[in-house]
């Protein structure tokens, strides 16, 4: 079958013929791929941010945000069955470990992530576990939902987080409404009554992010910070879901948030840099944020099927797999990119 793989870092992928994932347990699942995300976590991978954490062996299949149709089944699978349309969660876990046996699987002890530290879906088919498949309601299709795989959970986990804090008319700052921030928006908008304020240096995912029931849209032009500050009476934003993590805008966004606040860390690539005494000070709570747990999942696929989430992609075929990564890589990707093989 075809496999787009890691073959080295700061190298470009490679598609190679690799052999079909067989069943190796009685819980395994072959999912023949409908659709696979492309990720800024995929460039990261690329620029070897992952090499120490992942200690995966190259080459590799790359590919985190997975869906499609069940292929074959272990002898003891009984949730999904030969032909179903399934969204992958990106962990496969155990389901004994004591993060496992709290629902929190996403911190599973014994867990492999395809696409980081095992091979992925940018290829025909992929071998996962029957405790990853979500089955897809009927209106739902594989390509419609693929990037909700990571990008979405991500945003949803943040989300869910934050609406459990936010009271009415309280200020939800979102900072990037590009491929992870536009479905933020969105999982906030249906799970809070906070007033939505969205910053980006984009006018297009301004607009979109009106689209998709922001209250305030402000540019990123220099004087966003201000224009925050100015909105909210200088107190700042009770809660920050910050989609960029880098370019600077970390030391921008504890400026905006209000004493006491939260700062959600969803997007990565730089350091956060405050003192100490300001993080007392101010009490400042900084959260992270890996993926979301299986529930949180089935919370998306939900809001999804209700048509309270919606994806905004560009398709690729999977041949075309290098222009998807250089659109991403160059900021021409709306939304999210999206492999179809």
């Amino acid at each position: 079958m075809r496999a787009v793989q890691v073959v080295g870092y700061h190298e470009k992928l490679q598609m190679t013929d690799v052999p079909e994932p067989e069943l190796q347990g009685p819980l395994d699942v072959i999912v023949k791929i409908g659709a696979a995300g492309v990720c800024r976590t995929d460039l990261h991978v690329l620029e070897g941010q992952w090499a120490e954490k992942s200690h995966v062996e190259l080459p590799y299949t790359i590919g985190h945000e997975n869906a499609g149709w069940v292929h074959q089944v272990g002898e003891a699978v009984t949730n999904v069955a030969v032909g179903d349309k399934v969204i992958l969660h990106p962990l496969l876990t155990c389901g004994l470990c004591r993060a496992c046996r709290l629902g929190d699987d996403v911190h599973c002890e014994n867990n492999q992530f395809p696409g980081i530290d095992t091979h992925g879906g940018y290829a025909d088919y992929l071998r996962t576990s029957a405790r990853s498949c979500v089955k897809l309601d009927d209106s739902l299709e594989p390509a419609d939902v693929a990037a909700l795989a990571d990008a979405g959970l991500t945003a949803q986990h943040a989300a869910a987080k934050a609406a459990k804090l936010l009271r009415p008319g309280e200020v939800c700052l979102i900072v990037g409404a590009g491929g992870l921030g536009h479905i933020g928006i969105q999982c906030m908008r249906a799970m809070s009554s906070a007033t939505l304020v969205v910053i980006d240096r984009n006018p297009e995912a301004l607009a979109l992010a009106v689209d998709l029931g922001a209250d305030h849209t402000i540019l990123a032009d220099g004087s966003h910070v201000e224009q925050l500050l100015e909105l909210t009476g200088g107190h700042g934003a009770q809660a920050i879901l910050d989609f960029v993590g880098e370019g600077g805008a970390t030391s921008e966004n504890v400026r905006m948030l209000r004493r006491a606040g939260f700062y959600y860390v969803i997007g990565y690539g730089e350091n956060i840099n405050v003192a100490t005494i300001d993080v007392i000070s101010n009490e400042i709570n900084f959260i992270g944020n890996l993926v979301g747990t299986y529930a949180d999942l089935q919370d998306l696929m939900a809001l999804a099927a209700q048509g309270k989430v919606t994806l905004h992609t560009q398709q690729y075929a999977l041949a075309d797999f290098q222009q998807a990564i250089d659109d991403l890589d160059a900021g021409k990707v709306r939304g999210r990119a999206i492999l179809i093989p």
